[in-house]
């Protein structure tokens, strides 16, 4: 599924997903959107993909939209709704793929890049990184592709705001602290860290991974504790249904690594 603007190397179930736009700093211009929503909108459809990893190629993870490049305004607020929705259901996109996204954030994640690395489920970032809500700075609102959906739900209001409200750029040591990103490393080791990350993922059963990102989200958005544990019981008796659940006990008990059959 490579193209001129997307890079994707597959290793087994595991997926390197590069944004390929260096020259650029990975700037979404329009073959790039279309190549991530045609991406990230088979993955229901690729069950034998079981982990993503989204990064950037040159010196940054995407800087945001590419003001340079002519994206076909005009026509009026429909068709410019229709531009809009166009690039924000990236988020919606990603959100609902079965597979865990883990974001590897270097340089600069401004504007629609901010958005890509929240809508992925994991990040983690390099030293070099800096993330922040750009249009705002331009005089549009901060409030874009599902920012003002994950944003707060992972720094809390507070920070949010502060961020959402100013543009301000959030460096990878504060990103650390609020918890916007989970590790923190030298550049030269962002790969070797995603991809132990990922192993360990890969080393669950298929249906048991799934069904937890499925359920952290429904989770997050529950409108009560008996809603969460609702889901949280379909999903266990879902997986213990799947042969999987046998190999893996007997794993456990032989102290060897599973062997799963995602049957």
């Amino acid at each position: 599924m490579s193209t001129a603007t997307l890079d994707v190397r597959l290793e087994g179930a595991l997926a390197w997903v590069t944004m390929n736009r260096p020259e650029a700093l990975n700037a979404l211009n329009p073959q790039l959107v279309d190549d991530l929503r045609s991406f990230f909108g088979s993955l229901p459809q690729r069950p034998e993909l079981r982990v993503v990893v989204l990064r950037g190629a040159g010196r940054a993870f995407c800087a945001g939209l590419d003001l340079k490049e002519p994206g076909g305004g005009g026509g009026g607020p429909s068709a410019g709704l229709r531009r809009q929705r166009h690039i924000s259901e990236l988020a919606i996109l990603m959100h609902r793929a079965p597979q865990p996204i883990i974001a590897c954030v270097h340089g600069a994640a401004a504007g629609g890049g901010f958005a890509l690395a929240l809508a992925s489920d994991v990040r983690i970032a390099a030293e070099s990184a800096r993330m922040n809500a750009a249009f705002i700075k331009i005089g549009l609102s901060a409030c874009d592709v599902g920012v003002s959906y994950f944003l707060p739900r992972i720094v809390g209001a507070s920070v949010a705001s502060e961020l959402l409200l100013t543009g301000r750029f959030i460096h990878a040591e504060r990103a650390l602290a609020t918890g916007l990103v989970s590790h923190v490393v030298p550049d030269d080791e962002l790969e070797a860290t995603a991809r132990e990350l990922a192993n360990e993922m890969l080393a669950t059963s298929p249906l048991g991974l799934r069904l937890t990102k499925e359920c952290l989200a429904a989770s997050i958005d529950a409108g009560s504790l008996e809603q969460a544990i609702a889901m949280e019981d379909r999903n266990q008796i879902l997986c213990s249904q799947s042969p999987d659940l046998v190999e893996g006990m007997r794993a456990f008990l032989e102290k060897r690594p599973p062997k799963y059959s995602d049957a």
